[in-house]
């Protein structure tokens, strides 16, 4: 069933969201490239997101995870082979080759490809074409084209076991290009609470507080705390997250949930839960694809084949969020969501 966008409520207008490249422009390149961040940017993102790990000599590049056989051509490098291995990463066993095992140098070697190309099979035109990014190349890009860059940090508690904290060579890293105040074009991220914490006591750059639909932060759930990411979102939870932290990075269905039919509900009182505990909303992720949106707003037959990743009303969904009042909305296609955003403010 596609729902129809109507005009954002008027008094939901004020200053225009942000565009956030999610991963880049991830919709037309392979994520965490500079190719997908340079798209992004054409595109008019305001912000491109890199999430960041750690190489073995502790310098920060970006890859959706540590584990790097999804989104490289590592299995082909026969030198690397020895470097496969299991480890446990937040309570779960991973099987692969992980950042940590190499230097930068080495990482170097490799070359990006589509993390899903069965959805994407467009991007890995691309593939090979593009090496790993340091941090420091994606705020020289950023930099040079006059956007933010909205780092996240991932798995922080499993780097800090391994004695290869992200957090010091991250404020490191802005500082060295000067960016280290409340009013500097960046956000730090990221899903667990108690590196969010300790940034907080280092740094006056905005924090933002991921929260996933379902779960809890990994190091709440190492430290025996059996709240959830839900006592997050009560209007206690959220005053609590303003203690340090200057917003919220959302799930979609945090704001508008899903049915068992998977059409939307009503949306919930959390951007205004948020909002009176003084957070900023950011919203992740709007992706193009029919099977990455809400059921209302799919497009064309669901018995054809290519109907999973061909693009659905995301046009429609953006309005909708947009018109809720968000600050921020994460996007795989920043295109898409900077034409609305201009349509719509």
């Amino acid at each position: 069933m596609l729902q129809q966008p109507g005009p954002a409520t008027a008094d939901r207008r004020g200053p225009k969201p942000l565009v956030i490249g999610h991963r880049g422009a991830s919709a037309h390149r392979p994520e965490h490239t500079l190719l997908s961040y340079e798209t992004a940017i054409a595109l008019g993102a305001d912000y491109i997101e890199p999430d960041l790990v750690s190489t073995r000599d502790h310098v920060l590049v970006a890859r959706h995870e540590n584990e790097i056989s999804g989104t490289t051509d590592v299995a082909r490098h026969p030198e690397f082979a020895d470097r496969r291995t299991a480890k446990e990463i937040d309570g779960l066993s991973v099987t692969g080759w992980f950042t940590e095992d190499f230097t930068l140098a080495e990482l170097k070697t490799l070359r990006a490809e589509e993390r899903v190309p069965e959805l994407r099979p467009g991007n890995t035109v691309f593939n090979g074409l593009a090496r790993i990014p340091t941090f420091d190349e994606i705020i020289r890009l950023a930099q040079r084209h006059g956007v933010g860059v909205y780092p996240e940090t991932k798995h922080p508690g499993y780097f800090d076991s391994i004695g290869l904290s992200l957090e010091e060579p991250l404020l490191e890293t802005l500082a060295r290009y000067g960016w280290r105040g409340r009013h500097d074009p960046v956000f730090i991220q990221s899903f667990e609470t108690a590196n969010l914490r300790e940034l907080r006591e280092r740094t006056r750059l905005p924090l933002i507080q991921l929260i996933t639909a379902t779960g809890a932060p990994y190091d709440w759930t190492v430290a025996g705390d059996p709240r959830t990411y839900d006592t997050m979102v009560t209007p206690e939870g959220l005053r609590e997250v303003a203690d340090y932290a200057d917003g919220i990075g959302v799930d979609t269905r945090r704001i508008v949930p899903t049915g068992p039919d998977g059409l939307l509900l009503e949306p919930t009182t959390l951007v205004d839960d948020a909002r009176r505990a003084g957070l900023k909303v950011h919203a992740w992720t709007v992706r193009n694809e029919n099977s990455q949106l809400p059921v209302d707003f799919r497009l064309g037959d669901p018995a054809h084949p290519v109907f999973p990743r061909a693009t659905g009303n995301v046009m429609g969904w953006l309005e909708r969020l947009y018109g809720l009042g968000l600050d921020g909305v994460f996007a795989d296609d920043p295109g898409m969501a900077r034409a609305v955003r201009e349509r719509v403010f």
